[in-house]
């Protein structure tokens, strides 16, 4: 009963339907039998399932692996996945054999093979017949006449592999070619005895000159005699023989030879005779040796007298056994030999000359053998006879070594074991023979016909297994049989002995039943198609005309006729009988399918056999077929006996129908519906006319499919040579058999389900069959694009090797050259690198057009036209600028016809700027610049790196600050390397500076002329991306005044960007606004610097703001005032601090009170960045008790409040002193004092906030008067302010306040010293006022109020000296008053 699957606990997108479980032994295949109901039922919740999971893919952004592959890919691998399965192709052992349940553990599971069969469809109709007979080659009426003239004896034989026959009549050999219509007989009459056997063999190698290519072994009644035979081509097709006398043979008389056998490998010849069973060789060398012979004969089988004594019984003695017939299988390195008493034997063919039997197989034996497979039939008895044996290769079968055919028409296939295991290794002997597998004859024709009409074919039903016929009589007796690869049986039955007629009973593995039955989980059976003829006449002989069967190296594959059919010579069997050499053929599938189509009878007829087609086959390989029908591959024999491809317009159109009405559907695997992983398309199979396409065009490149173009052959004398993997006729058969498949793809394009384009979308009915449809189509147009890639590869391997071919591949590259050999044809048709190691392919063919002088034109349009993926329109463009600058390069640099060539050459090359590759720049500009064509050269390089970024991506890469990692940097790194090629051209430029001036006598030479054209280009150019390059390209040739000559907006564009992340650059940008005479752009640059992060020390950022101040205070039209005013006020302020923090890191370098740990950290801090006030206030100069800085500091960040400005000058004051005082030797306290004051005054300017003199004053006449009372002169207070020339009038009427407010200390007669220093000051104020025509002291009233304060003073008590100057002062004044 069928599982369904349960609605699971959580909701899924879309409807969950319930599907069936596919049995695992149960192919995919098989879904096919879902009834038409089932799916209607389900079609709208599947439609819906599909739309559902289209959206979830679609909002998830899924896009798949199989999304993504390219159409091409997605084809190729289509064509690798079909050689894979033709390649699996069961081998003989999988269908002929026994397996022990021992060895097959798991019966039930893998069902193991029968080891009886008698499986055949014997056919009536001509149209199914798997072979036929194509004509029949009279024997040459001078044979007769010879034949008339016979007095001994007569034999008849075959030498099929050269189209030839041979007759020995007494002693006399004669040979002709069969397929001519007039042959001429070779003769070998030399020797006088009657010959008994007559076989060609290959010789050994090293024996005889290479034109012996086989040795024709000649037995007679006395001697065994060897003749070389060579062969050439003949004019009429075939090949004409020439026999030479090697003078060479060995006595074998008594032996009666009438057996030979030679081993193609070695060279080795066999032989045995009607007078025993023993086994001779015959051995032959290039000249005789010590003890040695050239010729002699070796009993390999005879011991001793008593060995192979005949034994006697009740007196009488025993027929004498006999060999009848001799096989050797070179890849076994086996001899077999039946004897006349069915007796197989089995040798070892050492590689020592020596031979050793190895295996004896009594008919006895074999019988026993058999008996355990069935049960008891009179076609297997002790009355029957082995009549034949035939070997079967390593290469077409592990297990099974040997078939032998009784006179019963069976077929015994048997393997040579050892010890260990089946027989594989040729070093090694078997021990054992074993029968695996027994073919019975077919059904009797009386008892055949009897269910079937006659006008049907024997159908095998296989969905039940078929009785096997254990008991037909149906090829009794066979008089002989054999087998060639990969199963052709043949058996000769005589009916009526008296007649003298043979019939022939023919017989070929059904291939397409066996590569894929139709019922996977039954073991593959060994299915056979057959048919009898009847010949008129006897067999004399047998030969396979045509190359042994081998569709593989290996078991797996070997015997895959599908999949050679249109690739190898079809097998052709001659057979020699008394009348004449009759050919038979073995007819191809695509044979059998356009016979049955030719002679269906009518449309119903040809219906029927199309759907029996699909019946026995499947509908893939039906489509497979009947598209190639359609193609013209099939042929038939016609009226004149000759083989003509079947082109019936008729066939050829019912063959289409079938392609296209037969072709199936695409099927959706419902069973992944729900698998969301994947998008819907990707779960669709597509159709079986799919599979055929794919097929066909699998068949059709399977030979050249991986193999490589080209093939080195290193010769003799040390030379390269090279050939061709693929002969041209090969290639030249695929491309045609190709482009008719395009043609009639293209022809029934709106035929095909697939290919008919998007309005086949209108005829959909169902979300599903449109998922379907979109799959097929994906996976047809992939197929198609792949026959147009192959068939232009094919066409450009053609011109390849119409050329000189070795020095095109010499011409490349050694890592392309490596590519060029290792290449494929999969490669080169279906890869990116296959198609651009084609075009430097065809590069090198045009280069060497070239330089032999060839019309370069002419070359790439044939090129385009035959190849145009490989050599398109731009390539021929290219190809013909290129001939252009050859032209040029001719006519001389410095002609105007060179000029006009290059000038044609730049404009070509223009056009097609982006289909130039960097190989084919660099050829370019360096013959542009040995043409000294400077400009063409920087012009092209700057095209070409444009056209490949044409969004400019490079551009905003740099703009964002070249970020690491970027996928854009890829398009800057390719963009840079064109202009490398510039940075050549310019060094070119400079160069040819010193062979050649700008000037001569005032006027510009042609060259200065063309580097001024150069120049133009560079600094004209638009492109920033190249004017960035070449700023950096500047900077690291150390070429900094260069870029500061340059005269383009892109520098300062380039050097501002360049400014935040290099100082170079920015010293260079503000340098380059100095050069412009841009002096504020230029301070705003040193400002910037003076605050940036670049390691600069504390002395760098003060020269920076020094000079931005400079910089700012130059005027120049243009700029604002206010701009101006704002930038140096900034700079200013910024250059107070910088000052602060300069004296304080040199203070804290001398302080003792900082660790030696400290020191670097502190010094660190300092010397570098600018720091903020506050900083620099809390963290070092207030804890430091570093006064004066604080009150620089106070003035640099506009702190004015009074009480903190006081309180610090007194500290200052104090802390002055104290330094004073710790000096023994150095100046007084006073000094030290005065000083302090006197520098702070200097650097604060008298600013009245930092520097109040109404505070300073009065606070340092304190402290003199405390201190350094009586130290010192007496007016040192007095002169620290007029020394930093602070207005007499404001030191007047500081000390007037003082005197006034009677303040202490400055209190009773202690007001003197201020009295004093009235005076004092008084006078110096006079003499200041009346130099030159001044008014005394400001004003008439000024010196009123002076004149009454003297007069006040000089009441307080002041010194005698003081008294007089105040009188003689106040004199004066009054004086002056007056």
């Amino acid at each position: 009963m069928p599982y369904t699957i349960h609605t699971p606990q959580k909701p899924l997108p879309g409807t969950y339907i319930q599907t069936p479980v596919a049995n695992k032994l149960q192919p995919f295949q098989s879904r096919q039998s879902t009834s038409l109901s089932q799916q209607q039922n389900g079609l709208q919740q599947q439609g819906q399932a599909l739309s559902q999971q289209a959206q979830s893919a679609q909002n998830t952004g899924q896009k798949t692996e199989n999304q993504d592959i390219p159409p091409i890919e997605r084809a190729a691998k289509i064509v690798n996945e079909a050689l894979s399965e033709e390649s699996r192709y069961p081998d003989l052992d999988s269908y002929i054999g026994r397996e022990s349940p021992e060895q097959n553990p798991e019966p039930e599971l893998t069902p193991f093979a029968e080891g009886i069969s008698s499986e055949y469809e014997v056919t009536t109709q001509p149209a199914w017949a798997p072979f036929q007979k194509t004509k029949m080659h009279p024997i040459p009426d001078r044979i007769f006449e010879q034949y008339n003239r016979a007095q001994v004896s007569t034999i008849m034989g075959l030498f099929a592999d050269f189209n030839h026959a041979w007759v020995a009549i007494d002693n006399a050999i004669y040979l002709w070619d069969y397929t001519h219509p007039n042959p001429d007989l070779v003769s070998f009459e030399e020797q006088s005895h009657t010959v008994t056997a007559v076989r060609l063999v290959k010789p050994r190698a090293g024996v005889f000159v290479p034109s012996v290519i086989r040795l024709l072994v000649v037995a007679t009644t006395v001697d065994i005699i060897i003749i070389g035979l060579s062969a050439q081509p003949a004019s009429h097709g075939g090949q004409s023989v020439a026999l030479y006398s090697l003078k060479m043979s060995a006595p074998v008389k008594g032996l009666d030879v009438n057996v030979i056998e030679g081993s193609d490998s070695t060279g080795r010849i066999f032989f045995s005779g009607r007078s025993s069973d023993d086994v001779y060789e015959f051995t032959y060398q290039q000249e005789e040796k010590w003890f040695q012979n050239r010729c002699t004969k070796v009993n390999h089988t005879s011991k001793g007298y008593s060995t192979f004594t005949p034994a006697t019984f009740f007196g009488q003695k025993s027929q004498q056994e006999t060999v009848v017939q001799m096989v050797m299988d070179d890849t076994r390195r086996l001899l077999y030999t039946l004897s006349s008493k069915s007796t197989i034997r089995t040798f070892h063919v050492k590689g020592n000359g020596a031979l050793d039997l190895v295996i004896t197989k009594p008919l006895g034996q074999t019988l026993s053998n058999v008996g355990h497979m069935t049960s008891q039939s009179e076609l297997i008895s002790p009355s029957m006879a082995i009549v034949s044996i035939s070997a079967i290769t390593a290469q077409e079968a592990t297990k099974i070594h040997l078939m032998a055919s009784t006179s019963t028409g069976c077929r015994i296939f048997m393997s040579a074991t050892s010890s260990y295991g089946y027989y594989s290794s040729s070093s090694n002997a078997p021990t054992s023979m074993q029968v695996q597998h027994v073919k019975f004859p077919p059904a009797d024709s009386t008892n055949s016909q009897q269910g079937q009409s006659s006008n049907s074919t024997q159908v095998t039903s296989y969905s039940s297994t078929p009785a096997i016929n254990t008991s037909s009589r149906s090829l009794v007796p066979t008089r002989t049989a054999v087998r060639y690869a990969p199963g052709y049986f043949l058996a000769f039955v005589v009916r009526d002995p008296h007649a003298g007629t043979d019939l022939l009973f023919v017989s070929g593995p059904d291939s397409a039943r066996i590569a894929r039955p139709q019922d996977q989980q039954r073991l593959t059976r060994y299915a056979e198609l057959a048919l009898w003829l009847n010949l008129g006449s006897r067999a004399e002989d047998i030969g396979l005309a045509t190359e042994a069967f081998s569709a593989s190296s290996i078991p797996e594959g070997f015997g895959n006729e599908l999949a050679v059919q249109f690739d190898k010579p079809t097998s052709e069997i001659a057979i020699l009988t008394n009348t004449g050499i009759h050919m038979l053929r073995r007819r191809r599938l695509v044979d059998i399918f356009a016979a049955a189509l030719r002679l269906g009878g009518g449309d119903e007829g040809l219906e029927g056999e199309v759907k029996k087609f699909i019946r026995h086959y499947g509908p893939g390989e039906t489509a497979s077929t009947a598209l190639a029908v359609a193609c013209g591959q099939a042929f038939d024999v016609a009226s004149d006996s000759r083989l003509a491809r079947i082109l019936d317009p008729d066939v050829l159109e019912h063959a289409r129908k079938a392609f296209i009405e037969y072709g199936g559907k695409p099927l959706f695997n419902e069973n992944s519906m729900l698998d969301q992983s994947k998008p819907a398309i990707d779960l669709v199979q597509p159709s079986p006319r799919h599979r055929g396409l794919s097929r066909y065009i699998s068949r059709l490149v399977r030979s050249i499919w991986k193999t490589p173009i080209i093939h080195e052959i290193v010769t003799v004398t040390g030379g390269l040579m090279i050939i061709s993997s693929a002969s041209m006729l090969k290639l030249k058969e695929i491309s045609q058999d190709l482009t008719k498949l395009k043609e009639f793809l293209d022809v029934n394009r709106s035929f095909i389900e697939g290919l008919a384009g998007p309005e086949a979308l209108g005829n959909v009915k169902t979300k599903q069959d449109e998922v379907c449809l979109q799959a097929e189509h994906r996976a047809l147009h992939a197929l198609v694009v792949l026959i147009d890639n192959i068939i232009e590869g094919l066409a450009f391997v053609l011109v390849l090797y119409d050329e000189k071919i070795e020095e095109i591949v010499l011409s490349l590259a050694n890592e392309t050259r490596q590519q060029v050999r290792n290449l494929s044809y999969e490669g080169l048709c279906t890869t990116p690198l296959g198609k651009q190691l084609a075009k430097d392919l065809v590069k090198a063919i045009v280069n060497r057009n070239i330089l032999s002088g060839s019309n370069v034109e002419t070359v790439a349009e044939a090129l385009r036209r035959r190849c145009g993926s490989f050599c398109s329109a731009e390539d021929v463009v290219i190809f013909k600028a290129q001939e252009y600058v050859k032209r040029a390069s001719e006519a001389g640099a410095d002609s105007d016809v060179c000029r006009d060539y290059l000038n044609e050459s730049v404009r070509l090359f223009k056009q097609v700027t982006g289909s130039l590759s960097m190989e084919q720049l660099h050829w370019v500009v360096e013959n542009y610049v040995s043409l000294q064509f400077y400009a063409g050269s920087i012009q092209l390089c700057l095209d070409k790196a444009q056209e490949s970024d044409r969004g400019n991506r490079a551009l905003t890469w740099i703009q964002e600050g070249r970020p690491s990692g970027d996928k854009r940097l890829e398009t800057f790194e390719f963009r840079r390397r064109c202009y490398d090629l510039v940075h050549q051209v310019i060094l070119s430029v400079e160069h040819s500076r010193t062979q050649s001036p700008d000037m001569v006598d005032g006027h510009l030479t042609l060259a200065g002329r063309r580097r001024e054209e150069a120049a133009d280009e560079i600094e004209t150019s638009d492109d920033e991306v190249f004017q960035t390059d070449l700023y950096d390209w500047y900077l690291q040739e150390n070429r900094s005044d260069r870029l500061l000559e340059v005269e383009s907006p892109y520098v300062i564009t380039y050097l501002e960007r360049r400014s935040s992340d290099d100082i170079a650059h920015a010293d260079l940008l503000w340098k380059y606004y100095l050069q412009n005479e841009r002096y504020q752009d230029a301070a705003m640059v040193q400002l910037a610097l003076s605050k940036s992060q670049f390691p600069l020390s504390l002395d760098q950022r003060i020269n920076y703001l020094g000079n931005a101040k400079t910089n700012a205070s130059t005027t120049r039209p243009g700029i604002a005032r206010s701009a101006r005013t704002e930038v140096l006020r900034e700079v200013s302020d910024l250059l107070d601090v910088a000052n602060i923090q300069s004296d304080l890191l040199q203070r804290l370098k001398g302080e003792t009170r900082i660790t030696a740990d400290r020191r670097p950290q502190v010094i660190e801090e300092l010397n570098g960045a600018i720091l903020p006030l506050t900083v620099l206030f809390n963290t070092y100069c207030e804890p430091a008790f570093y006064f004066d800085l604080c009150i620089l500091i106070y003035e640099a960040a506009d702190h004015r409040v009074a009480s903190d400005i006081k309180a610090t000058w007194q500290n200052l004051l104090d802390a002055a002193h104290e330094q004073a005082e710790l000096i023994n030797e150095g100046p007084q306290p006073y000094e030290m004092v005065a000083e302090t004051v006197r520098t702070l005054g200097n650097r604060l300017g008298l600013s009245e906030t930092m520097f109040p003199v109404s505070d300073l004053l009065p606070m340092l006449k304190r402290y003199a008067f405390h201190h350094q009372r009586n130290v010192g002169p007496e007016t040192w207070v007095v002169d620290i302010f007029t020394d930093l020339q602070v207005p007499y009038e404001t030191i007047y009427s500081v000390l007037e306040g003082m005197f006034y407010n009677d303040e202490p200390p400055f209190q009773g007669r202690n007001r003197r010293i201020i009295g004093n220093d009235m005076v004092y000051i008084t006078g110096a104020w006079f003499h200041d006022s009346i130099r030159g025509s001044g008014t005394i002291f400001g004003g008439e009233d000024n010196a009123i109020a002076v004149s009454d304060m003297l007069h006040t003073v000089m009441q307080s008590g002041l010194d005698e000296r003081r008294l007089e100057e105040g009188q003689n002062l106040r004199m004066r004044i009054e004086n002056l008053l007056r």
